[in-house]
């Protein structure tokens, strides 16, 4: 009952064969760590060389946040096996523990010489500790980045507990260092996101707005995430946030949170925006066609991510709010400010004034071609012989 995993599905496990192909194990919980993973699942779904499984829990099973486990099938990618992780109760503990006891039974059963989790999720840390305490491989992508909030703990925490690092830049592998990981095993990927961002390879704008039934000429897009260090504040701060999307009167396109605790307090105040014609609501949106609509918006909102890492790639301006990527990357497309409703407008007014040739950023997340890197690491056998007994490295 805890597992929540079909007879049929076990039957599958079961009847699995090894033959001579590394078997590599992808976990994904939300849209955002799905978005890393993509490029990398995709290239060694297709190479006769691996036997690839996606183990797909968190948000993905939530028909809140959009049951995006639908948009991981219509990729295409095979072994695609899904667990419930989520309860009624906001608990990221029992998140975790739900998530080890699920992902523990799927790993006995298909025995993978490769766990592969990104960034600073629960569902991360339950697929490290679960490798690292069954003498199996996990590599982390996307280690040694710092931030504002509880999921920096968590990053670090996934780090000691994986084998193998892939991270974006120098940066990130120095700070790996300082947490006395071998250098033998830190290699730097970059941002496998980027693998996905070529204008050319995304679908059009009018395709883009017509599959999601968009009419606005001109738009921004907003997303505001719970800091789960700052729980007494989320009511306040997401009402100040509200307030200054219809105070601004732009249209925005606003996604969800994620499911972190305190959501259920963001979604209740997106209540009052029902009916609001210059402001459209998604659970979720995939992520090429997200990419479509931050490359063309005026500027992005919020406390995403996406504001300090994506938006500055298409030199979309970025209203950042509050806490939760502080220490990030920075350029100068991207306008700080607190959770307070006149300064939030204060950023608004700046973002509409940047102009978009007037960015300056370095390429330090990579190339676009995490997936290439990722795949001959594999074939050149380096962390294939990386030991499961972890060393401290000493400065």
């Amino acid at each position: 009952e805890l597992l929540y995993l079909t007879f049929d599905v076990m039957n599958m496990l079961n009847g699995l064969t090894l033959m001579n192909k590394k078997k590599i194990v992808f976990l994904t919980g939300t849209r955002a760590d799905f978005s890393k993973l993509k490029s990398l699942v995709s290239i060694t779904q297709k190479s006769k060389n691996y036997e690839v499984h996606l183990f797909v829990t968190g948000m993905h099973l939530n028909p809140l946040y959009g049951a995006t486990i639908d948009e991981i099938k219509k990729y295409g990618f095979n072994n695609i096996y899904p667990f419930i992780n989520h309860e009624s109760i906001d608990s990221m503990d029992r998140t975790l523990a739900k998530t080890i006891e699920g992902f523990s039974l799927f790993i006995s059963k298909i025995k993978p010489d490769l766990i592969v989790v990104h960034g600073d999720r629960v569902e991360a840390m339950a697929g490290a500790i679960t490798g690292s305490l069954n003498n199996t491989l996990v590599a982390h992508i996307e280690g040694g980045e710092v931030s504002g909030t509880i999921d920096e703990l968590i990053r670090h925490a996934v780090s000691k507990m994986s084998h193998i690092h892939l991270v974006a830049n120098e940066k990130a592998k120095t700070r790996l260092t300082q947490l006395g990981e071998l250098q033998s095993s830190i290699f730097i990927l970059g941002s496998p996101d980027l693998d996905l961002m070529d204008p050319t390879r995304l679908p059009s704008l009018l395709d883009t707005k017509k599959y999601y039934d968009i009419n606005f000429d001109n738009f921004a897009i907003a997303i505001f995430h719970p800091v789960t260090t700052e729980f007494k504040n989320i009511k306040s701060d997401v009402k100040d946030f509200v307030d200054a999307l219809i105070e601004s009167d732009e249209n925005y396109i606003l996604i969800y949170p994620n499911n972190d605790l305190g959501s259920k307090y963001i979604l209740d105040e997106y209540k009052r925006l029902d009916g609001n014609k210059k402001i459209k609501i998604f659970p979720s949106l995939r992520f090429e066609y997200f990419l479509t609509l931050l490359k063309d918006s005026d500027f992005i909102i919020g406390n995403s991510s996406s504001g300090v890492r994506e938006a500055p790639y298409y030199s979309t301006p970025a209203i950042n709010i509050g806490t939760r990527q502080n220490n990030r990357s920075q350029g100068n497309s991207i306008f700080n400010t607190n959770n307070d409703r006149k300064l939030i407008l204060k950023g608004i007014s700046q973002a509409k004034s940047f102009k978009k040739d007037n960015l300056k950023i370095g390429s330090e997340f990579g190339n676009g071609d995490s997936d290439k890197i990722f795949f001959n690491l594999l074939n050149d056998g380096k962390i294939w012989e990386i030991d499961c007994q972890k060393q401290f490295q000493d400065l």
